[in-house]
């Protein structure tokens, strides 16, 4: 490539590099305290420009334990999940589970809920069961965000330039085939870029909710019974356990014992030949005199 294409190459290269560095070093939180510490700064390296960026961007995640009867439990999951059609609200997993002889039947499920809506699933939550725990938790994803903005417009700027390069009639072969590699590797990390700043956008556009749904143990204040029928149940279990281990190991001895039984008696068989043999050619003991 010649010294002009390369400069221009060169020079798209360290913009991105020294604007990404900067932007870094001045979207840290000031340490003095005051409020000049909760701003990050914006800058354009293509522009030279620093623009102030009081935004914060933050990740809310709620997680809410509800307790319902065991009779009500999947009517209060079908019902958290139909609710959250009716609002801003998508489903991102969920699952049920029912009674079996080791665990309670419980259910799950994680959303993502428009901030408008969502103290209105919080209500309508309340009203499935009783909330036994709500933990809200918040990250602040500002300097994520900010530096993946920035990326962005460095990386748009020199994909343009790149371009604009390829249509002037005075490159040559050789500079063509060298500014489509840059052009192709500049793509694909935009292309990641975007991607990792989509993430961004639903994480903090959107609040997470974790709800499990579970069913309070009535066995749990019975007193001595409750007990005793615990221990019944468990032994049960172990008794289960242990039968199947039984069976399990006749199962893998059978097959053995068609080949030991038939040895065991050819063998027995054999030494009583060879006692049988011995005696009988063994001299007959002569009497004292």
């Amino acid at each position: 490539m010649n010294s002009k294409y390369a400069g221009l190459v060169l020079a798209g290269l360290l913009l991105i590099t020294t604007g990404c560095a900067r932007m870094n070093k001045t979207s840290s939180p000031s340490r003095g305290g005051g409020g000049g510490g909760g701003k990050l700064a914006l800058m354009s390296a293509i522009g030279g420009s620093f623009l102030a960026s009081p935004q914060r961007f933050i990740a809310e995640r709620h997680t809410l334990e509800v307790i319902a009867p065991e009779s009500d439990l999947q009517k209060s999951w079908e019902s958290a999940i139909a609710f959250c059609g009716t609002i801003q609200c998508e489903v991102l997993s969920s699952s049920i589970t029912t009674r079996s002889p080791n665990s309670p039947p419980a259910g799950t499920m994680l959303l993502r809920v428009a901030p408008q809506d969502l103290n209105k699933l919080l209500d309508q939550v309340q009203k499935l069961g009783k909330v036994a725990q709500h933990v809200t938790e918040r990250e602040d994803k500002t300097a994520q965000v900010v530096d993946t903005d920035a990326k962005l417009k460095n990386l748009t700027a020199f994909r343009d330039n790149l371009r604009a390069m390829l249509s002037k009639p005075s490159a040559t072969v050789k500079d063509l085939i060298e500014i489509q590699q840059q052009l192709t590797e500049t793509q694909s990390q935009l292309d990641s870029q975007t991607m990792q700043r989509k993430i961004l956008a639903n994480e903090t556009e959107k609040t997470a909710v974790e709800i499990s749904f579970r069913v309070e143990k009535p066995w749990g204040n019975a007193g001595g019974f409750a007990q005793i029928w615990d221990a019944l149940r468990e032994s049960g279990a172990v008794l289960g356990e242990s039968t199947a281990s039984l069976i399990t190991v006749i199962v893998a001895v059978i097959p053995w014992l068609i080949l030991i039984v038939p040895g065991v008696w050819l063998l027995r068989r054999a030494w009583r030949k060879l006692r049988r043999n011995r005696k009988i050619s063994l001299p007959p003991t002569q009497p004292a005199s």
